[in-house]
């Protein structure tokens, strides 16, 4: 291909009339740049090339366009659906198109950055054009010379750039082969990872191939003798953690001083940039210029997913046998981190636009123009404009044709198409109404972007169409998921299921619909006690409102007849007084008494009685009485422990036990065990001494056993019943050190140590001096 540009230019330099050396010596010459330039291209990747040209070649003779044809010529193409505009037999744009080797040609000459897309024997190639303010180009020009750029148009400009900036990044890195190695080889992974997780299109608002190689060499710089695993690792970490809008610069922008501007972060449109990132070539620029607040959301999240990842293949890694010494060879660790994204199951809503056009040569061409502008309707006009949480441009497109079955398209049309997929979440606190209307957004995408395409033929067309995420097309699935849709869907319940915010949602419904059980349940209760209490309240009335009816109706009684009955009372008595004197006269007569005692003799008794003057004779009678009759098991125990000298009382009549009897122990027995032997002559004087003491009440030694079972206590001197304490309280006449739990204080039970909390009631006969 080289060759046949450098007769080209020699053609051109013939035509303009030029002497044979000056033909000879035009040049000419062809450049590399991106992943090619690099050595990181894969099967299938494009050729980014450049074709240097010297002053006397123009545009007009690279495409060939402006040609007319002499009348007697007839042309001789017969493919219609490449081109219907007749060019220069004699231009490059006509020379590759001719080559045998050569398919699917499509020029772009209104491009910003002229540009012929065509496939040289399989391999598709991009061939940029580029025009020097020279009148040769040497087979030894240095392209990465300043002064290359003096005097050139701004699309040779942007053209020149990419093999400056390709070379640039490659020098920078090179210090070492391994070094170099190390850079291509992690900027692979970061490629294949990009593609894999749809982040990989720089005119959609994602990294290209340039961003790509700036962002590793850059942590390349920050790590120079990092592996290519860990400087992996640190990509991940460096972009989680950049601090956006700050530039992504491998050098400070210089500028040559040829006029052509230079980025700035101080000017005002820069500052309007989201994530800038710097070509290290002059002049310097920003190469993400298109990544918008959208995409960079995108990105970060993808940034995050990446590290977590990568760090725990890491930490695996440092723990020793975790990891599969047979995935370790084959690379399926690695697995996880190139897994395709999950783009077509993670939103709620999907917005198709489906590219149409008339013919082959026309759809390219107008898909390009339409597929350049996509980013500012998802970033300007639907991101901006409408209640969105998220929203996300699927960077693949799909050969196929999505439109509705109504929309009036030819076969041509549906044949020529292409559609890309659009989706998003909808921000329900920031929603007015239950539906989204995006027609406007739609009519002023269409009115303000695509209407600046010329020529525009009928049949082009853009057609949009909504989806849910169970209504897209199986075409979406077919290359992600082994199963297809069904699969599809059965990983997003999975991933739904999962999600940390629905468990959290879920787990809260559940336990606001556990409150609100609660509170009816509470709620019936107070009901049902206040309904209670009213019953109570009701009952309680009517019984005190006959009550004060009854004791109305009395005292109204008694005030009508309050004297009669008196006297009447009085009456009553006197005569009941001398009835029952009469029949106490006749029981005494009927008894036998030989006493007879008249009623007089009969009251000066009883008053006897009453003053306790008569109890002896009638304790007799009731002894007498209870040896008639059999007494009960209680009473022989009790009169068991009478005969041995104790008295018998209850635990509230007395505090100090037999204290009026002298105990029958308190004299000693003369043969007691354990009393030592007395001498005679001792012995004769005790006894004196004895016989002089009051006689014992009971000599004899009576041993009793207990059927009934008593609290067995202790007793001080003065026979009250001494505190042992319990849990509550621990008995203590003096302060020895603080307890946990308890506060040593004077109260009922005395002074010691009461549990904190209990309440202690101090007697009214103590009080703390």
């Amino acid at each position: 291909m080289g060759t046949l540009c450098r007769e080209w230019v020699k053609s051109v330099a013939a035509k303009r009339g030029l002497s044979s050396d000056a033909v000879a010596s035009a040049g000419g010459e062809l450049f590399t740049s991106g992943s090619y330039r690099l050595g990181v291209h894969e099967p299938g990747a494009d050729i980014d090339t450049i074709v240097v040209v010297p002053s006397i070649c123009t545009k007009e003779d690279f495409f060939g366009s402006g040609y007319v044809p002499p009348d007697s010529m007839v042309q001789d193409d017969d493919d219609d659906d490449v081109n219907n505009e007749i060019r220069d037999p004699d231009s490059l744009a006509e020379r590759i198109r001719r080559h045998p080797d050569v398919t699917n040609f499509i020029p772009v000459e209104g491009a910003a950055v002229p540009i012929l897309t065509f496939d040289w024997e399989g391999i598709n190639i991009d061939l940029l054009f580029a025009r020097l303010n020279a009148p040769s180009v040497p087979a030894n020009f240095d392209i990465d010379n300043d002064m290359v750029l003096s005097g050139v148009d701004s699309s040779t400009e942007k053209s020149l750039n990419g093999p400056r900036v390709t070379n640039l990044i490659a020098a920078l890195v090179g210090g070492t082969e391994e070094r170099y190695q190390t850079f291509l080889t992690v900027v692979r992974l970061v490629r294949k990872w990009a593609k894999a997780r749809g982040l990989y299109s720089n005119k959609l608002g994602y990294w290209g191939g340039v961003n790509i190689n700036i962002a590793v060499a850059l942590v390349l710089q920050l790590y120079p003798n990092a592996c290519p695993a860990s400087l992996l690792r640190k990509f991940f970490l460096v972009f989680k953690s950049w601090r956006w809008p700050n530039p992504v610069m491998l050098t400070k922008p210089h500028d040559a001083e040829l006029g052509l501007p230079v980025w700035n972060a101080f000017q005002a449109a820069t500052m309007r940039q989201v994530a800038p990132m710097i070509t290290p070539a002059y002049p310097a620029m920003n190469s993400t210029l298109s990544v918008s607040r959208q995409t960079l959301q995108i990105l970060h999240e993808e940034f995050a997913r990446g590290h977590n990842v990568v760090d725990k293949l890491y930490k695996d890694w440092q723990k020793g046998d975790v990891l599969d010494k047979e995935q370790v060879e084959s690379g399926e660790m690695w697995k996880e981190l190139f897994e395709p994204s999950d783009f077509f199951i993670s939103y709620p809503h999907y917005l198709s636009m489906c590219i149409v056009g008339p013919s082959q040569s026309d759809a390219q061409s107008w898909a390009g123009f339409v597929v350049s502008r996509l980013r500012k309707l998802v970033s300007d006009q639907l991101g901006r404009s409408l209640p969105l949480k998220k929203i996300q441009l699927w960077p693949k497109e799909f050969s196929a044709c999505v439109a509705e079955r109504s929309a009036l398209l030819t076969h041509a049309q549906r044949a020529n198409s292409i559609t890309y997929f659009i989706g998003f979440r909808v921000d329900t606190l920031r929603m007015r109404g239950s539906e989204l209307d995006i027609e406007r957004q739609l009519q002023n995408f269409s009115k303000f972007e695509l209407s600046r395409f010329h020529p525009l033929t009928p049949g082009m067309d853009v057609l949009p169409k909504t989806f849910g995420v169970k209504e897209l097309p199986k075409i979406c699935f077919e290359d992600v998921y082994e199963g297809g849709k069904v699969a599809a869907m059965k990983r997003r319940r999975m991933l739904i299921e999962a999600d940390p915010k629905r468990i959290e949602a879920k787990n809260k419904k559940k336990l606001a619909k556990l409150k609100k059980k609660m509170e009816a349940m509470k709620r019936k209760k107070e009901e049902s006690k206040a309904s209670e209490e009213k019953v109570e309240a009701d009952m309680k009335e009517e019984v005190d409102a006959e009550a004060q009816e009854s004791r109305k109706r009395k005292r109204d009684g008694d005030d009508a007849n309050g004297e009669d009955d008196n006297l009447d009372a009085e009456k009553e008595e006197e005569e009941e007084a001398a009835l029952l004197e009469s029949a106490l006269d006749k029981i005494q007569d009927s008894a036998g008494v030989v006493q007879h005692k008249t009623r007089e003799e009969a009251e000066i008794d009883r008053q006897k009685l009453l003053a306790g003057e008569l109890l002896h004779d009638e304790d007799v009678e009731v002894k007498t009485e209870k040896r008639d009759r059999k007494l009960t098991h209680e009473e022989m125990e009790k009169e068991m422990l009478a005969s041995s000298g104790l008295v018998i009382v209850s635990d509230d009549e007395a505090t100090i036990v037999g204290g009026n009897k002298i105990l029958p122990w308190r004299y000693g027995y003369k043969n007691a065990a354990g009393v030592k032997k007395e001498e005679p002559d001792q012995k004769k004087e005790k006894e004196e001494q004895e016989e002089s003491k009051p006689t014992p009440l009971i000599t004899n030694r009576v041993a009793f056993k207990f059927k009934t079972k008593f609290d067995v206590v202790e007793l001080d001197e003065s026979g009250k019943v001494i505190d042992k304490g319990d849990d509550d309280f621990t008995p203590s006449l003096k302060w020895t050190g603080r307890k946990g739990g308890f506060e040593f204080k004077l109260g009922e039970r005395g002074l010691g140590y009461y549990r904190t909390g209990k309440k202690v009631v101090i007697p009214s006969n103590m009080a703390y001096s």
